[in-house]
């Protein structure tokens, strides 16, 4: 079995910062790609950013220069810095790891997911 636990959401002003992190636990053989992904109320859950094994990124264009993501392998750990934070950002993030268990098996994971709430 294999978990993602998400933590750091909270509720911060328009302009502030929060920091999300999301650690992998289980029977885990190596880790290929962690991102983060958001579902706003009414909307359709849409990738925010993404990290590879070898630290290639991508990010969705409303968070590119505001949002930073980054990853421990050490921990099997990702985070996701956002800055600047729109109300629009409001969102439940839901953390998401591509994961070979140690079955070989690869499969998708996803965390519970944390509520972001930005406030105008």
């Amino acid at each position: 079995q294999v978990q993602l636990v998400e933590s750091g959401g909270d509720l911060v002003q328009a302009g502030g910062s929060l920091r999300l992190s999301c650690a992998a636990s289980g029977n885990i053989f190596s880790i290929n790609s962690m991102g983060w992904y958001r579902q706003a109320p009414g909307k359709q859950r849409g990738l925010v950013a993404l990290i590879l094994r070898d630290d290639i990124t991508n990010y969705t264009d409303s968070v590119k220069g505001r949002f930073i993501i980054s990853r421990d392998n050490a921990k099997n750990t990702v985070y996701l810095q956002m800055n600047s934070l729109k109300p629009e950002d409001t969102a439940v993030y839901y953390c998401y790891a591509d994961i070979t268990g140690s079955d070989y098996y690869r499969l998708d994971y996803w965390g519970k997911g944390t509520l972001v709430t930005v406030s105008s």
